[in-house]
């Protein structure tokens, strides 16, 4: 039977290092993700997160969490509209 690897969590600041060695300093994603004991998978998806400056990070979370926002909205609204209905 197989175990799973327990999930480890990961400071932002550890991952934008880890995303530096990649961008910045041009080292194997393959490498780095050996040498810091994690995923190339992780560190892929760290890039695509951190690999962009921080203000379109910002810009993107923020429009993100709007997203999430007005879908919850949408959803309550339905619900109350499909009652209404009945």
């Amino acid at each position: 039977m197989e175990t799973k690897k327990a999930q480890q969590r990961f400071t932002e600041e550890f991952k934008i290092e880890a995303v530096k060695q990649v961008t910045d300093r041009g080292h194997p994603v393959a490498e780095v993700a050996v040498r810091l004991g994690v995923s190339a998978h992780s560190l892929y998806t760290w890039i695509k997160r951190y690999g962009v400056p921080a203000e379109q990070r910002a810009e993107r979370d923020s429009q993100a969490d709007e997203i999430r926002r007005l879908k919850a909205e949408l959803r309550r609204v339905t619900e109350e509209r499909d009652i209404l209905k009945k």
